[in-house]
């Protein structure tokens, strides 16, 4: 048996600040256009692929509604659902989200929406783990602000009946983790998608920004093979904000073999056909029934272990 579908990964190049949003949209609805064309029936577009990566700054209220969607579709994203549901073609965007609860009570998320390909909304997710710190660092090579930004995602790691398969998201820091990718494998995912703004270069650790891609793939492909799915990754590359940021978009099968990559810095689409039923056979062969599981309380009982940081240790 077969369940084939094709899927693309939508990298993207800098997003000027003035850059206007209909603008990147027209970039965006240029690379479902090309990965419609070349068979893509789901594109993965980056995290926050509507605006330049703004966390790098401290908030600045008087600009903060520019970056976020109340809703989706906006009237600057209309396009990209209008051809959508022309061409047939699923997404997965990544954007800035503003709520308001019924008592007016304002939200900030870094989400993703997952929309089919009658251009409506499936489901949204937001993201959990939020790097960085809520105040700008003197020390930091490289301001990564999330905190002050967003709330951590409140709703946790679904996966959703779509596109013939089980599909899960998650959006870039979360991928560094195993457990979003265990989550989801408990739940069945067979397919993982991932919007990404990576720095090369680290916050604490600078001398390590070499290391950047490997971490980039060996995180994603060990979720892959240990969770028996396929993962379909998106980045945006190039110069921006004067940081130089990791492009590697990339497609990654349940056996964690990379099968398509990019090679450019820019917009830039990667396609490959994702047969789902590989995902079933792979969770075969991996055995997730033989966890033991009674042997892993403390990952969901974090305080009974005790962890001690390097500064606790020389005090």
């Amino acid at each position: 048996m077969s369940r084939p579908l094709g899927v693309a990964a939508a990298q993207i190049g800098p997003v000027a600040e003035d850059e206007p949003r209909e603008a990147v949209v027209a970039r965006l609805v240029a690379l479902l256009e090309e990965a419609a064309d070349r068979g893509a029936e789901l594109v993965v577009f980056p995290e926050l692929a509507l605006t330049p990566y703004f966390p790098r700054g401290p908030v600045d209220e008087a600009r903060r509604a520019a970056r976020f969607e109340a809703s989706l579709p906006s009237p600057a994203t209309q396009p990209l659902f209008d051809a959508a549901a022309r061409r047939g073609t699923g997404f997965y965007l990544g954007f800035g989200e503003r709520t308001i609860d019924a008592d007016g009570t304002v939200h900030h998320y870094n989400s993703a929406a997952l929309t089919g390909p009658d251009g409506e909304v499936i489901a949204v997710y937001r993201k959990v783990h939020l790097p960085g710190s809520a105040e700008p660092r003197a020390d930091a090579p490289v301001q990564i602000l999330e905190p002050a930004h967003f709330e951590p995602g409140p709703d946790g790691f679904a996966v959703h009946d779509a596109f013939g398969g089980r599909i899960g998201m998650l959006i870039c820091y979360d991928r560094r983790w195993p457990e979003p990718y265990r989550v989801l494998g408990l739940q069945g995912v067979e397919l993982i998608a991932i919007g990404y703004t990576t720095p090369l270069a680290y916050e604490t650790l600078p001398h390590v920004a070499r290391l950047s891609p490997m971490h980039h793939t060996l995180a994603m492909a060990a979720g892959a093979y240990q969770n028996a799915t396929w993962v379909v990754a998106a980045g945006r590359g190039g110069t921006e904000g004067g940081i130089e940021h990791l492009p590697d978009s990339q497609i990654i099968a349940p056996s964690g073999e990379v099968v398509a990559k990019s090679v450019t810095r820019g917009d830039e689409v990667v396609v490959a056909v994702c047969d789902l039923d590989m995902a079933t056979e792979w969770k075969k062969y991996v055995q997730l029934d033989k966890r033991a599981i009674e042997h892993y309380a403390s990952l969901v009982q974090p305080q009974a272990i005790a962890v001690t940081t390097p500064s606790e240790e020389t005090e």
